[in-house]
């Protein structure tokens, strides 16, 4: 099983937002078309409930309609993750023995955000829920958000212990970081960037792709990017992604998801609303999203 998971998770993965209706409401339709889109668009695995997603935002019950959306929708298509951190280890452990897992192929696990743990503490963390958790887990580091990195020595010593601990989601940014994780992982532990601005360098370390915020709208893109690395047309690759800097960068100025619903929006894929506390982009950051659109042209 686990196995099978890490062979299906190459390549391009999708951190899929969360439409809403004007209400405020979520907007199940929007998402089945934003599923349809990324899968038509080439994406290799979905994730749901992650940081883009405004999890924090939706009551239990509106998880589980994003869930039987996405799960509806993907109908077995693509290997499908659903984001599942606490930074309280036996409420996080008590939710996976009490998910029904069907249709869900993994689980990508942020580390305790506020708490601020040492390093034994993410490891006996993740080893906790690896030792509950009946399908894989993918780590997620992500220090800006939670307040402290999971070293790279704390993934090796977890990717060696915990066989169902298959990868790293690695946004720390650091490629000293993924040199260090290469050099103790076991060979089938994969690294995965985990912002788009590092899908080419990460790989070039040994990542084997990226899960992606930019490829909700540009799919197609993302998904030609890692081909074109994986066949070794590096100097392609890399113009693709050129062209589509500005737009990455035009995500996060005004936070995450502000930037990617945005373009969304101006591509007819979702509403431009929110739940508090995060708000729509600025005005100015809206009208450089407009110039970039109208400026952009696709290189495949």
């Amino acid at each position: 099983m686990v196995t099978m998971l890490q062979d299906r998770i190459h390549g391009l993965g999708v951190a899929l937002f969360t439409p809403f209706q004007a209400n405020g409401s979520v907007d199940a339709l929007a998402l089945k078309r934003l599923v349809d889109s990324v899968i038509e668009g080439g994406a290799n695995y979905l994730i749901v409930l992650g940081t883009t997603a405004e999890t924090p935002t939706l009551t239990t019950e509106e998880q589980q309609l994003v869930i039987e959306t996405v799960k509806a929708t993907n109908a077995g298509r693509l290997p499908l993750i659903v984001g599942m951190g606490c930074n309280s280890t036996e409420t996080q452990v008590a939710r996976i023995l009490n998910t029904d897992f069907d249709g869900i192929d993994g689980i990508l696990s942020v580390a305790p955000y506020y708490n601020r743990p040492r390093q034994e503490g993410l490891y006996q963390h993740f080893k906790r829920i690896a030792e509950v958790s009946p399908k894989p887990i993918i780590l997620y580091n992500i220090p800006t958000r939670c307040g402290v990195n999971i070293d790279a020595p704390t993934i090796v010593r977890l990717a060696n212990e915990c066989p169902n601990i298959i990868a790293v989601k690695e946004a720390s940014g650091v490629l000293g970081q993924v040199a260090d994780t290469m050099l103790g992982k076991p060979r089938d532990f994969l690294i995965i960037a985990g912002d788009d601005v590092t899908t080419l360098p990460f790989m070039t370390f040994g990542a084997v792709g990226v899960i992606s915020v930019l490829a909700n709208v540009f799919t197609k893109e993302m998904s030609q990017i890692i081909r074109l690395f994986q066949q070794g047309d590096t100097e392609k690759a890399q113009k693709i992604y050129l062209s589509l800097h500005k737009a990455v960068k035009l995500l996060f100025v005004d936070g995450n998801p502000s930037g990617i619903k945005y373009f969304g929006y101006r591509k007819g894929l979702c509403n431009d609303v929110f739940r508090l506390p995060i708000v729509p982009a600025s005005d100015e950051v809206k009208q450089q999203i407009d110039d970039f659109l109208t400026q952009y042209t696709p290189l495949i």
